[in-house]
């Protein structure tokens, strides 16, 4: 192994191939300054000349400002029977104005003859053609050998030319690429040990898909066999299955083969920068993604809680500061003591000690989740629980009673259509104040009207957002008659925090954690005072 591996992102590129992504031109040059930030080596911005917003994006790169990463561009290799000064893909690859190009070629016999028809050997002077008349050029070279374990597997022989053809004619890295995806570790491993033998002087790179589950282990598999460059994409973002999330593969190559591929201060910045990216993406990075997963360092069990509040490292394979994470404890009826003094403690409390207290909410938390709430995803409607048992739930009004009503659904003159009217009458310091509005649908009306209600006491309310809105049926076989559980996620544009409702209908499990949501949040305002407590009241 070397201590040099580039890091080769191509999320702007094959990245981008994943249904359901569409970057704008804005999009692909805010997420090449993250991966800037994130220093990886290079970074692929497309295919100009093929795609005509990757033309763009290249024409204003020089906006970018790179401080760390080297941008490249992605082409094919001269088309057969073109002489490669006269083809216009190749011209427009030296038109984008890059330090590296990165060729695409084939490598397998099959692809060769029924997708480029033409024959194997026009398929190596295509080859050394292009890299060459684009070093003569000023280029640094990158071939991604297409198909190549496939080739390898079937026909040995050819894939090994091509690797030689490609180091011969001057490029700076051939990398092996499983474009099908259909790789495993172990013959991975084994491809790369030929070509090390068959063609020593070349640099090897690995560009792995995700079909059998495998690209992030064929990538540190490529690396263990020698090789020095890996390709990947942020969040493993690519089509079908998705690419070798580039992430990952850098943070086990630092972190447990101590290759060093990204600084230090880059590293403690990989979960901000994964998940800034996926706004973009406007596709969530998942949940449990290694090292930067809102669930990577999230812990559960009572069991496990125990041990973490003795040394943390006792369930963590790594600090997750080091990646810019942290660690989470989950609350649920596996809790027990340990699980909530340490989920305590994250939410500012010290409750070491009083194991009165901590067995209470402890057993408090098991017979609510008995009952279809769930807290792990709801820390707003936890913290305000423990407050209650701590002293007393923050009080700043009193619901006197509230009603929905269901309309006939017409358009009104403004275009809208309100489906729904509810009433809320809530008693702030002594004085009652009601509101009615009509809404889409009985839960957006009692949003409205509890607002309304409310916000002349608290204003602050004004800036609250509801941005996300779940409904699970927990019992289904009871039919119209099972228990439902709503989470409502809201932020205030600076935070977001999530509450939970649990009732026999939707409306009623809505309105609870519509509740939680507000109290919650005038709790964490300074600015907000709470109203007096009523007489003979639970405060």
């Amino acid at each position: 192994m070397s201590n040099s591996v580039h890091v080769y992102d191509t999320t702007l590129r094959d990245g981008a191939q994943q249904e359901g992504l569409n970057l704008s031109i804005a999009d692909k040059m805010t997420i090449a300054g993250l991966l800037d930030e994130l220093a990886v080596d290079f970074i692929e911005g497309g295919w100009p000349g093929a795609i005509p917003k990757d033309t763009e994006f290249f024409a204003r790169a020089n906006e970018l400002e790179l401080a760390h990463s080297t941008l490249a561009a992605f082409g094919s290799t001269r088309k057969p029977g073109v002489a490669v000064e006269d083809d216009e893909q190749v011209a427009a690859l030296l038109a984008a104005g890059t330090p590296v190009v990165t060729l695409v070629a084939k490598s397998h016999v099959g692809h060769v003859e029924r997708a480029l028809r033409t024959t194997p050997s026009e398929n190596l002077a295509m080859i050394t053609d292009t890299i060459r008349y684009l070093s003569a050029n000023g280029r640094r070279v990158f071939l991604d050998a297409e198909h190549f374990f496939d080739s390898f597997a079937t026909s040995r022989t050819y894939a090994l030319d091509v690797v030689a053809a490609a180091d011969e004619a001057g490029a700076e890295v051939v990398a092996l690429c499983d474009t099908n995806g259909g790789m495993l570790p172990s013959r991975v491993r084994e491809a790369v040990d030929a070509v090390k033998l068959a063609v020593p002087g070349a640099r090897l790179g690995m560009h792995a898909h995700n079909d059998t589950g495998c690209a992030v282990a064929n990538s540190i598999a490529a690396v263990e066999a020698g090789a020095t460059h890996v390709q990947g994409t942020i969040n493993g973002y690519g089509e079908r299955t998705g690419n070798a999330d580039v992430l990952t593969v850098a943070l086990n190559l630092d972190l447990k083969l101590g290759l060093g591929t990204l600084p230090e201060h880059s590293r403690a910045e990989a979960s901000r920068i994964a998940h800034a990216i996926s706004e973009h993406t406007n596709i969530p990075a998942g949940a449990r993604q290694p090292y930067v997963g809102s669930s990577a360092f999230a812990h559960k069990a009572g069991l496990h809680a125990s041990a973490i509040r003795v040394d943390p490292d006792l369930y963590q394979h790594i600090d997750p500061r080091a990646v810019g994470n942290d660690m989470r404890m989950l609350i649920s009826d596996m809790a027990g003591r340990a699980s909530i003094e340490l989920k305590g403690k994250e939410l500012g409390f010290d409750l070491a000690g009083d194991a009165e207290l901590l067995g209470r909410v402890a057993t408090r938390v098991k017979e609510l989740e008995s009952r279809g709430y769930t807290f792990d995803a709801a820390d707003a409607s936890f913290e305000l629980l423990l407050r209650e048992e701590l002293g007393g739930r923050p009080h700043f009004f009193d619901v006197v009673n509230w009603r929905t009503i269901i309309l006939a659904a017409e358009t009104s003159v403004d275009g809208e259509v309100d489906t729904a009217e509810a009433t809320v009458k809530v008693r702030i310091d002594g004085k009652k104040t009601i509101a009615t509005c009509e809404g889409n649908g009985p839960v957006n009306a009692l949003d409205k009207a509890l607002r309304q209600v409310l916000e002349g006491a608290y204003p602050q309310l004004a800036a609250v957002n509801l941005v996300d809105y779940k409904v699970r049926i927990l019992d289904s076989a009871s039919g119209t008659d099972a228990v439902t559980r709503v989470l409502i996620e809201s932020t205030d544009g600076a935070a977001s925090w999530t509450t939970v409702g649990v009732a026999a209908n939707v409306v009623e499990a809505s309105w609870v954690a519509l509740l939680d949501s507000l109290v919650y949040y005038l709790a964490a305002r300074s600015d907000a005072v709470p109203a007096p407590v009523p007489v003979g009241a639970h405060a």
